[in-house]
């Protein structure tokens, strides 16, 4: 099934110049870029992305992250697109994260883990309006 997915590469990436070699691994498993933006994340677009957490102790700190820097935010689609960038960027946390996958190569701590994926098919259809206003 074709899907659509929302990715965003984080603020530790970005500054580390880790932009070409995370979008090429999303575009070896044959994902289409539909749209794909460097900039910044508002703090509107922050504290919706995050709605769920606020109010537990690390909200503060995970808007004030996403917000240090630039970004890039894209929208990819394919077969499973959900699943399969899942797969790609590894567990959460970097530690836990096999080699091979995103996070397991690149990722640094549990708090700069440098990639963001949608989690289903609901999350990404929400998280591209926050993002691209679709």
């Amino acid at each position: 099934m074709n899907q659509r997915t929302f990715i965003m590469i984080k603020p530790d990436a970005v500054v580390r110049g880790l932009i070409a070699p995370i979008v090429a691994r999303f575009e070896a498993c044959s994902l289409k870029i539909e749209r794909m933006e460097l900039g910044n994340v508002t703090r509107e677009q922050a504290e919706a992305s995050y709605a769920e957490h606020e109010g537990k102790p690390f909200y503060t700190g995970l808007v004030a992250y996403i917000t240090s820097g630039p970004v890039v935010k894209m929208v990819l689609s394919g077969p499973e697109a959900v699943t399969v960038c899942r797969k790609l960027m590894g567990a959460t946390n970097p530690r836990d994260a096999a080699p091979g996958t995103i996070r397991g190569d690149f990722g640094l701590t549990l708090d700069a883990n440098i990639i963001h994926g949608s989690d289903s098919p609901e999350s990404a259809t929400r998280e591209i309006a926050i993002f691209f206003g679709e």
